[in-house]
């Protein structure tokens, strides 16, 4: 047995009787999980991870192999209740050092570990690692006196309001509690402390999905609607906290396997979770194409994410276009507009077939809330290779090269679909389209058609 420091001496003379045995110490080794499932669910939560975070990490296989995801972080601390073979390795790579913690400095405090033969050599007798009595380590103030606390663990499925059970499937129980609660809530009331939910989207060989409509009969309710704020899948990141049911319905939906995601619309909409007429395009027409999002710095150091528009987005789009003023309105829309019903929001917006159409949000992301900077989309004509082209930028985020980003990202997402041209009509007096065109080095026609500037961009 390794010999660790902390609170796990006794005193000899607390002993009636000790007798001597041998045998090898009991290993436990993780489900090994297909590895690019792991990698996709681990690069999103290595987004929500900052350099010099204090993190616990729960008990299972997706908890423990995403870690290999952390290798770039820097000064990473642990206060945690299980420690695994994942953070010995992190260790030994340099990416945790305990060196910004609060509490316990320089210290990688835990209560037990399960792992293998090589992370009981290395805990052996190590004065870097201590083991506190679970009344220490599980205590939600103690857990909240670190800043920056992230609390990464997993669950059995999550229904779409954001409860989750780790615990049991329906009224068969594979689990306690443990410390999960302990941890979620208290890592969010930490100074600027979040927790972290991970689970692949599927299970028993992709024949159920994890995301469902409500849990089920019986199941315990681990984590309440209330504690959860990032919910991660191999498919994206769901911000939860703060949201309503509508909107939690919709970001859970967007994570979830494809193949479920018609099936969670039309139940959602049965228990009136989401709009009567929520619209959705199944299969290859309606699957978020993530690898097109990506990160940019303007000329003016300007950092935004570039990313295809979510079907969870409308509440973002929504604010993006009353933030608009009455000029911006007007060059979009070519008429003033003051109100976007929910109806025109989703249909013209936000849900839309990536076969055909594309829309590329500019995003400034914060710690826990995205907000659009800018739109870019285009409609591809039927049975042409020419798309219609438009473009807008915040009024407050103008003067910022967002809209060179925006159009010149575009233009490569279209050539790559096998577009030959962009079409557009402006108003005369938008001077700022035609200066994106030159820019780029693009030719272009116009000509004057009905009071406007119709133009024919070649995308060579």
């Amino acid at each position: 047995m390794p010999r660790v420091h902390g609170d796990s001496f006794i005193h000899v003379s607390e002993f009636d009787y000790l007798v001597p045995y041998d045998e090898e110490i009991l290993e436990y080794h993780p489900t090994e999980l297909e590895p690019d499932t792991v990698n996709k669910i681990g690069r999103h939560v290595a987004q929500i991870i900052e350099d010099g975070d204090t993190i616990q990490v729960g008990y299972g296989s997706v908890p423990n192999s995403i870690l290999s995801c952390f290798a770039d972080k820097k000064n990473l601390g642990v206060h945690t209740e299980l420690l695994s073979d994942g953070l010995i390795e992190l260790i030994e790579k340099g990416v945790i050092d305990n060196s910004r913690k609060e509490k316990n400095r320089s210290k990688l405090v835990a209560s037990f570990c399960m792992g293998s033969k090589k992370t009981y050599d290395y805990i052996n007798d190590n004065p870097a690692i201590v083991f506190k009595e679970i009344d220490y380590t599980n205590n939600p103030l103690v857990i909240s006196g670190h800043d920056h606390m992230a609390a990464i663990n997993s669950a059995l499925e999550i229904d779409l309001s954001g409860q989750a059970s780790s615990e049991s499937l329906g009224s068969t129980f594979y689990s306690g509690i443990g410390g999960q609660a302990n941890f979620m809530r208290g890592s969010v009331l930490a100074r600027y402390g979040k927790n972290i939910l991970v689970l692949q989207s599927t299970t028993r060989n992709d024949e159920a999905s994890r995301i469902v409509p409500a849990l089920q009969e019986g199941a315990g309710v681990t984590l309440t609607r209330g504690d959860l704020y990032y919910v991660v899948t191999e498919y994206g990141i769901a911000y939860l906290h703060g949201k309503n049911i509508r909107e939690r319905a919709m970001s859970l939906i967007a994570i979830a396997h494809p193949k479920f995601r018609p099936w969670l619309i039309e139940e959602a909409k049965k228990r009136k979770l989401i709009y009567k007429d929520q619209a959705f395009f199944p299969g290859e027409q309606g699957e978020y194409p993530e690898h097109l999002e990506t990160y940019r710095t303007t000329k003016h150091n300007f950092r935004i994410l570039l990313r295809p528009v979510k079907i969870s987005d409308e509440p973002l789009i929504k604010d993006f276009y009353y933030n608009l003023s009455d000029k911006s309105i007007y060059q979009r829309f070519l008429s003033i507009r003051r109100y976007l019903p929910h109806s025109e929001l989703q249909k013209q917006f936000v849900i839309i077939d990536y076969t055909k159409e594309m829309a590329i949000l500019a995003v400034e992301k914060s710690k826990d809330r995205e907000v659009i900077a800018g739109t870019a989309q285009y409609c591809i004509g039927e049975n042409t290779l020419s798309a219609e082209l438009s473009i807008i930028v915040r009024d407050d985020y103008q003067g910022k090269g967002i809209g060179s980003e925006l159009f010149s990202y575009l233009v490569i997402v279209a050539k790559n679909q096998g577009l030959h041209t962009f079409t557009a009509d402006i108003l005369p007096d938008n001077i700022a389209v035609f200066r994106l065109i030159d820019k780029l080095g693009l030719e272009y026609e116009r000509k004057w058609q009905d009071g406007l500037i119709h133009i024919v961009i070649y995308l060579k």
